[in-house]
């Protein structure tokens, strides 16, 4: 390693420059222990962030193995710090929610060695500075002497050339004091380069070599013992920034460690996407109810179509289906079939003198329940039709007789003149049905041809193969410019106002969400703040900043996935009691969780939890390892 000139001022509040280091020049070598001696405030500790590419803010130059420092890359110098140079420090900087193999693995983890070799290398080197019993103890658990000997076996992990040690003793008593040095007096002797910077003159005699400075300047160079003698060849152990399996197990032991402020976070960010899901779930549970309701008078398979008719056009034909328009709709996809039609107003019924009047009067077609009938036959052959309840029960008290009977039936229309006709007929009553007089398109042509009228249909029943193909053949009839009426349209549209407001109620709850995400922000934002310190041990050990930052996207992304599990879990548990409760009521189940709002939630949870941790990764990213390692 060279050192040339190396000069370095710090810029006072005032914009005056305050000089630190003022041309410092050496040379070091492997199987050197190099003490730097001086008082505090000389400059050491800034000289040690340069040589272990902490800092690279400085004029003049380092060398190492014939590459300037001073040239290198970011991503260069993270590689420098990752593979050549290891740090021990004063204050030990071990990361406390990390077990000490743990500790010593996050090296290891940069490495190209296999997970069994990086424990198996881990273990040794906690067995090699007399660590083998406290593996699985954290730093917390440790004393001052033994947290130092863990930071020494992580400087070690990735068997670097070079050992800076930054007082290691000051935080120690006489006799760790002693067991540390000899430790790294060993280092040495393995033939690596330590430069050990001290203020005290017993520590500084451990090495060969002692340094003086003084005021920024180097006042002294002195060897007190040879050098120790360095193997010829080295081999390297290559290295590889930290994956991400290591960054996600990082993050995730982080939240382990904290378990308790994790779990209250997670169970906050649950509480938005429980009201979200619970909303949906609701929402496709009532619709389903209105359909189930509406199904059981209509059938839902079977949908009413006419022309669309501008107000106030007095055509009398201007609704009429005509075989252009049947051979359209029946060449519609999952159409299986389509029947013609026809309705009208003020249709009448005599039998014995007596009359019963249908407000609303159409042919009998698939969207008629057969279970709508009380008693006797759908009127499929001509000249029969099916009477209501109310009005058999105006001839006959006993309406159920009523079937068999003759009837004289009577309907007011206009014929191709405008001029009004009254068509008139006998028919046989083949049913009795709860709600519809009907007969058939066939026998309406009977009708009217008692008049010599010809009977256009003016409505269309298009019958679906299937319940799950109704809505898009609904969708392509609206398409093509028909207007669907009666059930299948009411259903429709009332679908569509239920789940309008579901949806509108679903983003008021998702408000909560918001709440959620500002408060992962805030949570990030303080664990920026706590784990400084951490984020500089991390860089001085050569993590890039990308793996900074997906170190905390990692936390991120795991309260987004519990909290959303979470959340799914009580909406599960909350469907069950609701759904118990209304089978009691109306014999339904109102919450109904689909797979399809299921996964609408974890994204939902993960990406918002995600969006939350872009300003918060990006500013731990961009800390400055110097000042992260310095922060208290």
């Amino acid at each position: 390693m060279e050192i040339k000139d190396i000069r370095k001022s710090y810029q006072l509040a005032d914009g005056t420059e305050f000089p630190v280091l003022k041309g410092i020049s050496l040379d070091f070598n492997r199987g050197e222990f190099v003490s730097i001696l001086g008082e505090s405030g000389g400059g050491k500790t800034t000289l040690m962030n340069i040589l272990g590419g902490l800092d690279n803010h400085y004029e003049g130059d380092v060398v190492v193995n014939g590459q300037s420092l001073k040239k290198m890359s970011e991503k260069q110098l993270d590689n420098y710090r990752r593979q050549t140079v290891g740090f021990v420090f004063q204050n030990f900087n071990l990361i406390s929610h990390l077990t000490i193999l743990d500790n010593v693995m996050v090296g290891l983890e940069m490495t190209t060695m296999s997970h069994k070799e990086q424990v198996e290398t881990a273990t040794n080197l906690l067995k090699k500075v007399g660590l083998e019993q406290h593996l699985h103890k954290h730093p917390n658990q440790l004393s001052g002497g033994q947290k130092q000997r863990v930071a020494i076996a992580r400087a070690l992990a990735s068997d670097p050339e070079i050992i800076i040690a930054d007082e290691p003793t000051g935080a120690l008593d006489s006799g760790n004091t002693h067991e540390i040095m000899d430790i790294l007096n060993g280092i040495a002797k393995d033939g690596k380069l330590v430069i050990c910077v001290t203020h005290s003159q017993e520590v500084a005699d451990y090495g060969t070599r002692i340094v003086h400075m003084d005021d920024g300047k180097v006042s002294q160079d002195e060897r007190i013992k040879p050098a120790y003698p360095t193997p010829a060849d080295k081999q390297v152990t290559p290295t590889k920034h930290l994956s991400f399996s290591a960054n996600f197990n990082m993050a995730l032991k982080h939240m382990r460690y904290n378990l308790g402020r994790n779990v209250l976070i997670i169970i906050g960010a649950a509480v938005g996407i429980i009201s979200v899901l619970l909303m949906l779930a609701l929402g496709t549970g009532v619709t389903g109810y209105i359909n189930e309701q509406v199904g059981s008078q209509v059938n839902p398979m079977s949908i009413q179509v006419t022309q669309k008719v501008k107000q106030g056009n007095d055509n009398p034909h201007a609704s009429d289906m005509k075989t252009a328009d049947i051979n359209k709709l029946k060449q519609l996809k999952n159409v299986s079939s389509v029947e013609k039609g026809y309705f009208a107003q003020g249709a009448q019924v005599q039998y014995d003198k007596k009359n019963a009047q249908a407000q609303i009067f159409q042919t009998y077609n698939k969207t008629m329940l057969k279970k709508d009938l009380i008693t006797g036959k759908e009127p499929l052959a001509e000249n029969t039709i099916v009477l209501t309840k109310d009005a058999a029960k105006k001839f006959a008290k006993n309406y159920k007789q009523m079937v068999g009977k003759q009837v004289t039936f009577y309907m007011n229309t206009v014929n191709d003149q405008k001029q009004p006709v009254i068509l008139k007929q006998t028919l046989t009553v083949s049913g009795i049905s709860k709600s519809s007089m009907a007969t058939s398109f066939k026998t309406m042509q009977n009708v009217f041809a008692t008049q010599n009228m010809t009977l256009a249909p003016n409505f269309a029943t298009v019958n679906v193969n299937n319940l799950s193909n109704v809505k898009s053949v609904q969708s392509k009839i609206k398409a093509d410019h028909y207007t669907i009426t009666g059930a299948g349209a009411i259903v429709d549209t009332l679908n569509t106002y239920v789940q309008l407001a579901f949806y509108v109620l679903a983003g008021i709850a998702g408000i909560s969400l918001l709440v959620s995400a500002i408060m992962i922000i805030v949570v990030l934002y303080i664990s920026v703040a706590e784990r400084t310190q951490e984020i500089g041990i991390l860089r001085a050990l050569g993590v890039r900043k990308s793996d900074i930052r997906s170190l905390f996207f990692s936390e991120s992304f795991l309260i987004g996935l519990f909290s959303s599990v979470l959340g799914i879990i009580v909406v599960f548990g909350l469907q069950v009691l609701i759904n118990r409760a209304s089978q009691g009521f109306i014999h339904y189940d109102l919450i109904q969780l689909t797979g399809g709002q299921i996964l609408f939630g974890l994204l939902a949870s993960i990406l918002i939890s995600i969006i939350a941790a872009i300003a918060p990764a990006g500013r731990a990213a961009k800390l400055d390892p110097v000042e992260a390692l310095s922060h208290d």
